[in-house]
C-alpha cells in the first residue's frame, strides 16, 4: 500500500476536464513495451505544432496492447457490444510548446469494425484486425503468462507479445511515470493539429518480464526497432474520460486563420 501512495504522489495531477464528458470507458489489463528511438525518427511523425517529449535525451516508441471495456458516450453506460473490444496501438510521445504532453498514435488495431470506421472518419488511425487476448492461467489475479496477438485483414502485418507481470513489484520510476502519465493525444483533423484530452487516475504500474515478442506493427508504422524492449510494464488498468478536442495554435497557422 505504501508504494501505491508513493507512486501516485510521483505523478503529475490529471487534468480537470470541463463538463459534459464527450466519453467514458476503463482500460484493462495493459501491457506496455518501449523502445529508445533517436528523436528525428520520432520528430517525422509529429503534428505541426509539437515536438517529440524526450526522456534521457531520447525518444520512445511503445507498442501497448490492453481491453477497451464499457466505453459508452459522455457519462453514461457502456455500448453493448460495441463498447468492448481488445485493442493494441503504436504510438510516440508528444510535446506542445506550453509543456504539454500527449500521445501520437502511429496505428491502433481494434476488432469491432464499425468502431474502427467511425475512428477513421475523425482521421484517428485505427485498423481492424483480429485480437485474440490471452488470459492468466489461474485466479482472479494477472498471474502468470498474459498477452495479446493481433492479425490485419488483407495487410498482413501481425504481432504477438506476452508478458508474466510480477504484481509483488509496484513501479514507480520516472520513466515509467513519464511512458504512461498521458491524458491526451495529439492527432491532425482537417489538416489542423488536435489535441484530445482525457484524464484518469494514476495507472497501477507493476514490473513484468517479457514472455515472447513477434512483432511487425511497429516496422509497419514506419519505425525499426531491434532486440527486446527497453521498458517493460503491466497494469490491471483504470477508468478514463475524454474531454472536448481543441486545436493546437503553431507558428504559420493560427485557429480560425
Amino acid at each position: 500500500m505504501t508504494d501505491r501512495v508513493d507512486a501516485a504522489a510521483l505523478w503529475p495531477a490529471p487534468p480537470e476536464l470541463p463538463p459534459p464528458a464527450v466519453m467514458d470507458q476503463r482500460w484493462t489489463d495493459a501491457i506496455f513495451l518501449h523502445w529508445r528511438i533517436p528523436e528525428p525518427v520520432a520528430a517525422r511523425f509529429m503534428p505541426a505544432g509539437v515536438r517529440p517529449d524526450l526522456f534521457d535525451g531520447t525518444s520512445w516508441v511503445g507498442l501497448i496492447g490492453f481491453r477497451m471495456k464499457e466505453a459508452g458516450i459522455g457519462r453514461g453506460p457502456g455500448i453493448p457490444y460495441l463498447g468492448s473490444f481488445n485493442e493494441v496501438n503504436v504510438r510516440l510521445y508528444s510535446r506542445e510548446p506550453d509543456g504539454t504532453r500527449g500521445v501520437v498514435f502511429l496505428s491502433l488495431d481494434a476488432n469491432r469494425l464499425p468502431v474502427v470506421l467511425a475512428a477513421r472518419a475523425a482521421e484517428i488511425p485505427y485498423v481492424w484486425s483480429r485480437i485474440s487476448y490471452r488470459k492468466p492461467t489461474s485466479g482472479r489475479a494477472p498471474e502468470g503468462i498474459t498477452g495479446y496477438s493481433v492479425s490485419r485483414f488483407r495487410q498482413g502485418a501481425h504481432s504477438t507479445f506476452s508478458v508474466i507481470p510480477d504484481l509483488g513489484t509496484p513501479v514507480d520510476d520516472p520513466l515509467s511515470i513519464h511512458l504512461t502519465a498521458r491524458f491526451g493525444m495529439h492527432g491532425k483533423f482537417r489538416g489542423r493539429t488536435i489535441y484530445i484530452p482525457n484524464t484518469h487516475e494514476p495507472w497501477p504500474l507493476y514490473a513484468a518480464q517479457l514472455h515472447d515478442l513477434q512483432d511487425d506493427l511497429v516496422q509497419s508504422a514506419g519505425i525499426s526497432v531491434s532486440g527486446p524492449p527497453d521498458s517493460v510494464l503491466y497494469s490491471t488498468g483504470v477508468r478514463t474520460r475524454f474531454g472536448r478536442p481543441r486545436l493546437v495554435r503553431h507558428r504559420g497557422k493560427l485557429p480560425g486563420a
